[in-house]
C-alpha cells in the first residue's frame, strides 16, 4: 500500500526548503525578476542547485542525490508557495528523468546546475505530444528538423533542447515520434522570447532544416513518444505540486488579510460566510496535496502505471489553483486586482500553470480513459 506520509528525509527536505525560500526567495523576487527583463535569478538557482535540488533525480554516480520524484514534488510545492521562478521543471525534472536511462554524459551537467533544458514538445494552443507534425527527415545518415514549437518553458534561457519530431507517420499518431537532444544554438534553430502574464520565461522555437545525428537521438527511432512519456508524467507531478504550493501561499495570503482586515468595525474574518469560504479553500488543498503526494509515490515506486495517478493530480492541483486565487483575490476587494499587491501574481501563475503540460480537460480525459469510460 502507497504511504502519503513524509519519511525523515523529506520531512527535513521540505523544512530546509521553506527555511531557505522564506529568505531567499520571497514573492518579490517575481516582481524583480520582470521589472529587470529577466527569465530568473541564475544567483539564487546556483545556491538552489549547490544544495543538491538540480540533483533531486539524477544518480548519485552522475552528481545527483537521487531522491526520487515525491521529493522533487515536495521542492516544487515550496517553491510554488512564493512563485519561484527557476529553470527546476524543466532540467531537473523533465530533462533528467528523459535522459535518465541515456546513458547521457550531460546528466552531470544537470545536477550541479550549469546545463540548463527546455522541451520542445507542444505545435498548437493546447498540449498533445501526439499531434506533433514537426518533421525530421532522413538525410543520408542524419536527420533534418523543420518546424516550430510553440510554449516552450524556459526555451529562452535554456542551453539544448529536447524536441519531439516526426520521423514517421502523421500527426495525431504516436507512432513515428523521435525525440532528439540538441544544443540551442545549433545552426537553423531560432528562439523567440513570449511575454506570458506570468512573467515566466516562454519561447517560440523555430527549426529550419537543423542536422541531426543518431547521437542525438534519445531513446529509439520513431519510439519518441516511449521516450518522453514517462518524463512528461515527472514534469506534470512535479507542475501539479507546485500549483498546490501555490494555491497554499495564496490561501495563507488571503487568510492573513481576513484577520485584519475591518469592515463595519469588525474584523470581516468574523463574518461567517467568508469563514465557510475559507474552510472549503482549505479543504480542496488538503485533498489535492494527497493527490500530489500519491503522485509522487506511483512515480518512484511504479513509473509505468504512473498516468492516471499524475492526470488526476494535474486536474486537482488546476481547479484548486483556480479556486483559491479567485477567491483570494475577490476577498481582498480592489487591492487584489491591482499590480502592486502580490495576489495577482498568484492568479497569473496559476492560469499558465493550468495549461502548460496539458489542462484540465486534457487530464480530466486521460483519467476517464484510464477508468475505462
Amino acid at each position: 500500500m502507497t504511504t502519503l506520509m513524509l519519511t525523515e528525509d523529506e520531512t527535513m527536505l521540505r523544512d530546509a526548503a521553506r527555511g531557505f525560500l522564506d529568505g531567499a526567495a520571497p514573492v518579490r523576487n517575481l516582481r524583480e525578476n520582470r521589472d529587470q527583463g529577466r527569465a530568473f535569478d541564475t544567483g539564487l538557482w546556483k545556491e538552489m542547485a549547490q544544495m543538491g535540488w538540480a540533483g533531486v533525480l539524477v544518480s548519485e554516480d552522475n552528481g545527483g542525490s537521487d531522491m526520487g520524484h515525491r521529493a522533487a514534488g515536495i521542492l516544487a510545492e515550496e517553491m510554488g508557495q512564493t512563485l519561484v521562478a527557476s529553470p527546476f521543471i524543466s532540467s531537473a525534472v523533465i530533462a533528467a528523468t528523459a535522459l535518465r536511462n541515456a546513458a547521457s554524459d550531460r546528466l552531470a551537467g544537470i545536477a550541479d546546475g550549469s546545463l540548463l533544458y527546455a522541451l520542445a514538445v507542444d505545435e498548437g494552443a493546447k498540449h498533445g505530444p501526439a499531434k506533433t507534425a514537426m518533421s525530421a527527415e532522413k538525410s543520408g545518415n542524419a536527420f533534418r528538423l523543420s518546424g516550430r514549437k510553440t510554449f516552450v518553458a524556459d526555451g529562452a534561457s535554456a542551453d539544448r533542447v529536447l524536441v519531439l519530431a516526426r520521423t514517421a507517420g502523421s500527426a495525431g499518431e504516436t507512432e513515428g515520434l523521435t525525440l532528439f537532444d540538441l544544443d540551442a544554438s545549433r545552426a537553423g534553430i531560432s528562439r523567440s522570447a513570449k511575454n506570458t502574464v506570468d512573467s515566466r520565461d516562454f519561447a517560440q522555437i523555430d527549426f529550419d532544416g537543423v542536422e541531426a545525428t543518431g547521437d542525438d537521438v534519445v531513446g529509439e527511432v520513431d519510439g519518441g513518444h516511449a521516450a518522453i512519456a514517462r518524463a512528461l508524467n515527472a514534469g506534470q507531478a512535479a507542475l501539479s505540486a507546485e500549483l498546490t504550493g501555490l494555491s497554499a501561499g495564496a490561501f495563507a495570503m488571503t487568510a492573513g488579510y481576513l484577520k485584519e482586515r475591518r469592515q463595519f468595525d469588525r474584523i470581516i474574518g468574523t463574518f461567517q460566510a467568508l469563514q465557510h469560504r475559507a474552510a472549503h479553500m482549505w479543504s480542496e488543498i488538503e485533498v489535492t496535496a494527497s493527490a500530489i503526494a500519491n503522485a509522487g509515490r506511483v512515480l518512484d515506486e511504479k513509473p509505468d502505471e504512473s498516468e492516471l495517478a499524475v492526470s488526476i493530480a494535474k486536474a486537482r492541483a488546476t481547479k484548486t489553483a483556480k479556486l483559491v486565487v479567485s477567491e483570494g483575490v475577490q476577498m481582498h476587494g480592489g487591492i487584489g486586482m491591482t499590480d502592486e499587491f502580490d495576489m495577482g501574481f498568484y492568479m497569473k501563475r496559476a492560469r499558465v500553470g493550468a495549461e502548460w503540460l496539458g489542462d484540465y480537460g486534457y487530464h480530466a480525459a486521460r483519467v476517464a480513459r484510464a477508468r475505462g469510460f
